[in-house]
This record gives structure tokens, C-alpha cells and sequence, in this order.
């Protein structure tokens, strides 16, 4: 044993006289490579403890996930801090000797990684009071117009919400804390739709209503214990306006599928019970004038000319 640890001195020896000297600096091959061994180590240690961490969060059923995310989040946090502070202590570095480095950190976190840092914090900050939480349907403005999808992880940069197209949007965490944010299942899951219809005037709104009613309850995804009610918006200009207001409680599957469904059920029922869906009219009135019986008596004659 004495002569392995002797052939291991002797290589370190060796190692290190193999170098040069920077001032009172002296920089050597063994130097460099203490330096890659204490890296390589840190990283396997914190990257081991953060999975540790993930698994044994996971494990907590009496937690949500918001909660457990936020768990892992913190316990990664300070393993990777304590894996650099044994780094620093293996290597010898004296914390007095990082001073410039230090500024210099804060300079580029002020200039440079502002960013980055505020959405680290915007991201533990969301997970803390659970206002945006994965599994939630949040809706998200993709430029066009405002679209949902549903919140899949939240990560340190950002979060990720996928559509129902199966586009996937990464918002930073920090745009989410100062911009407002329209959560469908912040406090509950379930989600009034509003569906449109009109019929032609001179309809039984009775018995449209009794029939909107049956479209509305026959669809499989309307609750059953928030039933769906009927409401007359106005007269429009070709048809009596009507409403169906439903509730739903799996907004991540989709809300315009719920309404075709309800629609092509109006549909059936209506061709089945004769109530009419109204194409767009008009009524024109002429007011009687010279100008138009002249006019009239003129296509006359040319039709009777035509005719002769």
C-alpha cells in the first residue's frame, strides 16, 4: 500500500513540475487537471442530487404538482450551490480572491443576464403562489389572435403551453408576471361556452328552445350538473336571436369541437321539427312616382314590342 501511494506522489510530483510560472502563480498539468477532476465531480454531484430531489418530490402524493415542481426547483437550487461551494473549498480558492470576479458577475447580471435571472425568479414566484400551475388551460395571444393551450412544464426560463393544434408556445416566465394572464382553471375547471343560433321570425320559441335545450343535454361533454340554459339575445335583422350557454369541465380537449357538436344537433333537430334556419333578407319597397310609372310604362311597350 505504502508503495502505491508512493508511485502516486511521485506521478503528482512529476505532474507538477511540468508547467510555468505566472508571477507567484505556478501552473501546472496536474494543477489543470485537479481542476477538470473537482469540475467533473461538482457536476455529478449536483446533477445526482437534483434527480434525487425530483424523485423524491414525486413520491409526495399529498403535494400538487405546482407544489412539487416548486420543491424540486428550491432543493436544485441549493445542491448546485453547495456542489460550487465544496468546488471552491476543494481547489483552495480563497473567497477574498473572487471579489473582482464577483463585480464583474454582478456587472454582466445587471447588463447581460437581467433576463435571465428575472425569469428564474418570476418562474419560482409563479410556482409560490400557484396562479399559473402545469395542467392548467391558459389562454395565449400567438399574434393572430388569442388561442389556449394547456401548461405542460415550467421550467427556469420559461414555461410550455401546447395548443390543441399541437403547437407548442415557450413564454417566459417574466412576461407572465407583468402581463395580464387569462387562466381557464385557476379555481375551477369548468368553463361556460357560448353558443349562437338564430331562427327565422314566426318560430314556436317554445318549442325552439325545448329543442336547443335537447341539442345542448345530448352532447356528451355538456355537464349534467350545471345544465345548459337557453337566452334570447335580440331581433336581428334576418332572424330571432338565440344563445345557448353550456358548461364544460375538460377545456384542454378542445371548446370549438364541443360547440359542432351542439350545432350539428340544432341542425337535425330542426330539419326533423321544421324550423327554419333563415338565409339573409331584405325587403324593398319603390315608392310610386312619375319617374316610375314612366319607367314602367316604358319596359312595358318594349316588352310588347319583343313580343310582337
Amino acid at each position: 500500500m505504502s508503495e502505491f501511494r508512493n508511485g502516486v506522489a511521485d506521478v503528482i510530483r512529476t505532474l507538477n513540475e511540468i508547467g510555468f510560472d505566472i508571477g507567484t502563480y505556478h501552473i501546472s498539468v496536474w494543477g489543470a487537471l485537479r481542476i477538470a477532476i473537482v469540475v467533473v465531480l461538482v457536476l455529478a454531484f449536483a446533477r445526482l442530487g437534483s434527480r434525487l430531489a425530483k424523485r423524491l418530490f414525486r413520491r409526495i402524493d399529498s403535494l400538487d404538482g405546482g407544489q412539487q415542481l416548486l420543491g424540486e426547483k428550491i432543493v436544485s437550487l441549493a445542491v448546485w450551490a453547495l456542489a460550487i461551494l465544496i468546488g471552491i473549498d476543494v481547489l483552495g480558492i480563497s473567497l477574498t480572491a473572487l471579489t473582482v470576479f464577483s463585480g464583474a458577475f454582478g456587472l454582466a447580471i445587471g447588463f447581460g443576464l437581467q433576463k435571465t435571472f428575472g425569469n428564474l425568479i418570476a418562474g419560482i414566484i409563479l410556482l409560490m403562489d400557484r396562479s399559473i400551475k402545469p395542467g392548467d388551460v391558459i389562454a395565449v395571444n400567438d399574434g393572430a389572435g388569442s388561442t389556449f393551450g394547456e401548461v405542460k412544464r415550467i421550467g427556469i426560463r420559461a414555461i410550455s403551453v401546447t395548443t390543441r393544434d399541437n403547437r407548442e408556445y415557450l413564454i417566459p416566465n417574466e412576461i407572465l408576471m407583468t402581463t395580464q394572464v387569462e387562466n381557464w382553471s385557476y379555481s375551477s375547471r369548468q368553463v361556460g361556452i357560448n353558443i349562437p343560433v338564430g331562427v327565422a321570425y314566426g318560430s314556436d320559441l317554445d318549442k325552439v328552445e325545448a329543442l336547443l335545450l335537447e341539442a345542448a343535454r345530448s352532447t356528451p361533454r355538456v355537464l349534467e350538473s350545471r345544465p345548459p340554459s337557453i337566452q334570447m339575445v335580440g331581433f336581428g335583422a334576418s332572424s330571432v336571436d338565440l344563445n345557448i350557454f353550456a358548461w364544460i369541465d375538460d377545456p384542454e380537449d378542445g371548446v370549438a369541437n364541443v360547440k359542432s357538436d351542439v350545432l350539428k344537433r340544432v341542425w337535425r333537430l330542426f330539419m326533423e321539427n321544421g324550423i327554419e334556419i333563415p338565409f339573409p333578407q331584405q325587403d324593398l319597397y319603390l315608392k310610386n312616382s312619375e319617374g316610375l310609372r314612366a319607367l314602367a310604362e316604358a319596359m312595358g311597350k318594349r316588352e310588347k314590342a319583343t313580343g310582337e
